[in-house]
């Protein structure tokens, strides 16, 4: 291939996730019980940067707390 062939482009880098295919959303928080996200963050997850998608997952942890554990299992 020469300097002035575009190179094809490979497959579209993967997307980190924090989803663990389960989906159910608790209606007192507002978050996802399987991952803690709310549904404005699934739905348009796929069009936040990479910085914006890593600032959500940094704060999964601490929104656990927001879900009563009854309705964690």
């Amino acid at each position: 291939m020469s300097a002035t062939t575009p190179s094809r482009p490979g497959p579209p880098k993967a997307i980190a996730t924090p989803c663990v295919m389960v989906c159910a959303v608790d209606g007192e928080s507002g978050l996802c019980l399987g991952c803690f996200r709310t549904l404005k963050e699934i739905a348009g997850w796929r069009a936040l940067s990479d910085a914006e998608r890593a600032t959500v997952m940094a704060d999964l942890p601490s929104r656990r707390s927001q879900v009563d554990p009854a309705k964690l299992g």
